[in-house]
């Protein structure tokens, strides 16, 4: 399993109505195959900036399953407009503890 992180900052004063797009747009990535979990989280010092985190299968998944279908184009005509700049993001694999 990997975790994407999307570092997305939005128009401020447009917060409410991203977090109502992204309400409608959550059920297409939660469904696409391939995507264990979807999560959103809204910044309190920065109240502007969201963090997106995603489980997926593998990065293939999140590529071949997502970006690169009419899903994508979906997702980002919903969210795409209350972007502020280009998300940034990455993905990540856990650490083991010991």
């Amino acid at each position: 399993m990997i975790l994407e992180v999307a570092l997305i900052d939005v128009f401020p004063g447009r917060e409410d109505a991203f977090a109502a797009a992204y309400q409608k747009a959550h059920p297409i990535l939660a469904g696409t195959p391939g995507c264990q979990s979807v999560r959103m989280t809204r910044g309190i010092e920065s109240p502007s900036r969201f963090v997106l985190l995603v489980e997926w299968d593998s990065v293939a998944a999140h590529q071949e399953n997502f970006r690169e279908t009419e899903r994508f184009g979906e997702w980002r005509a919903l969210i795409g407009p209350f972007f502020a700049k280009p998300p940034v993001v990455e993905h990540f694999t856990d650490v083991a503890a010991g």
